[in-house]
């Protein structure tokens, strides 16, 4: 008897804007608390896409458990300044209107934002520029940063959304509101990260 197997299906690059979004010390509560952080993470997450009109089948979710990165597919109704004026904004609001039944269950979210190419097989999506997001998402400095504010969410774009979008002060971007102050290693490669929290003008008073 001889195996045999279908040909491999051709990694073909897809290109997507990316929104992450991670729930701070999801690690230390209980699986039940975290059942409730999570529905709580989709249902505020779910909202601030479609008040942004980005609608479902604009795009593709990638569950993380305790987050989840959202593939936003490259339409004129979804450009990248949306995801900073708006996505970014409205769950940041939502989640500080946000007051569950118990106290416990309020929580506060890292969120990442960039933009390449991506790729899927059978077994889910991957890709160079998904490492790049988790690796900006999940950096010590963005989690310390988060640490030292009382704000709910804390934002980071890469070098690339920074570069391309902020840079160029789009109608509701404030560049000034920036900093660069995160750095990663991808493979051989440094990647830098500019950080903001939404709502606050020009400079974040963060701290070095």
């Amino acid at each position: 008897m001889t195996n045999s197997s279908s040909p491999p299906t051709p990694v073909q690059p897809r290109h997507r804007a990316i929104v992450a979004v991670d729930i701070e010390g999801s690690t230390t509560r209980t699986n039940k608390a975290r059942a409730s952080l999570r529905n709580a993470m989709y249902e505020l997450l779910e909202e601030a896409l479609l008040i942004s009109g980005i609608k479902e089948h604009h795009r593709d979710v990638i569950d993380r458990g305790d987050g989840a990165f959202i593939l936003i597919h490259p339409v004129d109704d979804a450009p990248k300044t949306v995801l900073l004026t708006t996505v970014i904004p409205t769950l940041a609001e939502l989640l500080a209107q946000y007051e569950p039944e118990r106290p416990d269950h309020r929580f506060r979210l890292r969120a990442a934002v960039h933009a390449g190419e991506v790729h899927y097989d059978n077994r889910g999506w991957y890709g160079e520029d998904l490492d790049v997001t988790a690796r900006l998402l999940d950096a010590p400095e963005l989690k310390r940063r988060l640490k030292q504010t009382k704000a709910r969410l804390i934002l980071v774009v890469s070098h690339d959304i920074y570069r391309s979008v902020v840079r160029h002060g789009y109608d509701g971007i404030d560049d000034a509101s920036y900093q660069q102050v995160v750095q990663v290693q991808i493979g051989r490669r440094r990647q830098r990260g500019w950080v903001q929290i939404p709502g606050v003008s020009g400079y974040t008073g963060l701290t070095a």
